[in-house]
């Protein structure tokens, strides 16, 4: 059943005429009689009492309930679609948020309570995952938008800065100085899996003091890396911000990396405005981001 027939047999029965419904919806008497016996067709009963005026048959009354649900909920996805001027509370719908770890612990918790709190009707998913793994969900449409670290290689994609962080060497004990190559060779880098932008940090550390190979061990998660970093199992390079936020829960140490490591950005990612969903175009404003420069 096509939305035209069923806005059709709503006009009709609301009005009580063939005639009337031709008017209002701007075509011609025929046409709203051809789609009414397409209807009838298809779910083949008779739908209209053909009197003066016209009214539905109980099958026909059946169909009514349907069609304006169907066609009120056509209505509502349309106007959430074309509008791009959110005040609060219009956006809804579901938002898929893709975000490094660290961005997600530090970062993301005020950001998403304020579009909660504009926005009630979004429904909120978070996937936490390093950067290269969730360009790659990003360009398979499996989530909405990402936190990355960098600018996203892929032309298809639009890349905004939006926080800076400043990482630093974190340690289970208090430094003194700054650990030499053999120290860096006797230990081990605990960080997140293949693909984090930290770890790739970690190895052009390691090429500014000489050493060759270093050790890093795969963790996953950021309160087991803390964790094993406080017990003294290896070094950490985190943000000074995370650090010193989750020094309360975790006794670590922290000293700072020479200033051309020290620096890195973090993007919001997503694709072109012209797909955004009105809970995509909320959350930028929450941001801060200006949408027409996509």
């Amino acid at each position: 059943m096509q939305l035209k027939s069923l806005r059709m047999f709503d006009a009709v029965c609301l009005s009580g005429s063939f005639g009337a419904a031709a008017q209002q919806l701007h075509t011609v008497q025929s046409n709203v009689t051809a789609h009414i016996k397409k209807l009838e067709d298809e779910v083949g009963a008779q739908l209209l009492m053909r009197a003066n005026p016209v009214f539905p048959t109980p099958a026909g009354r059946t169909l009514l309930q349907y069609a304006q649900q169907m066609l009120h909920a056509h209505d509502q996805a349309l106007a959430q679609l074309q509008s791009r001027q959110l005040d609060a509370g219009q956006a809804k719908g579901r938002l898929r948020i893709g975000s490094m770890e660290t961005t997600a612990a530090l970062r993301l918790p005020t950001l998403l309570t304020q579009l909660r709190k504009q926005h009630p009707g979004i429904d909120l998913e978070l996937d936490a995952q390093p950067t290269a793994a969730l360009l790659t969900e990003l360009t398979a449409g499996r989530i909405d938008c990402a936190f990355v670290n960098g600018a996203a290689p892929q032309p298809e994609l639009h890349s905004w800065p939006v926080f800076r962080e400043e990482l630093v060497l974190v340690s289970g004990q208090p430094f003194t100085r700054f650990p030499t190559a053999e120290e860096f060779c006797s230990s081990v880098f605990l960080a997140f899996r293949q693909g984090c932008s930290y770890r790739q940090r970690i190895e052009l550390l390691m090429a500014s003091q000489g050493v060759a190979a270093v050790r890093i061990m795969e963790l996953g998660m950021l309160d087991t890396i803390l964790g094993c970093v406080a017990a003294g199992m290896g070094y950490a390079l985190l943000s000074r911000a995370l650090v010193e936020a989750q020094q309360q829960r975790f006794a670590v140490h922290c000293m700072d990396l020479p200033q051309e490591l020290a620096w890195v950005d973090t993007y919001f990612v997503t694709g072109g405005t012209a797909g955004w969903s009105p809970a995509l175009f909320a959350f930028a404003k929450v941001l801060g981001i200006d949408s027409t420069a996509a």
